[in-house]
């Protein structure tokens, strides 16, 4: 599989751990009626960044990073 390239303001990263919540069990066991497909579980991530966009100025490579879960999502 080939590693995606980040667009000019993208971050890559490599994650670590990816915590997943109740909706997204909702969603594993059926319970939420026409969830949008195709679907990536989890949030609340920690990784490294292992590749960035040229308008990335506030990361560096190999940077841990965690990533807050998604607002008015939960």
């Amino acid at each position: 599989m080939l590693r995606p390239i980040p667009d000019p303001p993208q971050v890559l990263l490599r994650v670590g751990a990816c915590g997943v919540c109740r909706t997204d069990l909702h969603i594993i066991d059926g319970e939420l009626d026409n969830p949008k497909l195709p679907l990536v579980l989890g949030h609340q991530i920690v990784g490294h960044v292992v590749d960035m966009g040229a308008q990335v100025k506030s990361f560096q490579i190999g940077q841990r990073v965690g990533v807050p879960w998604l607002g008015r999502t939960c």
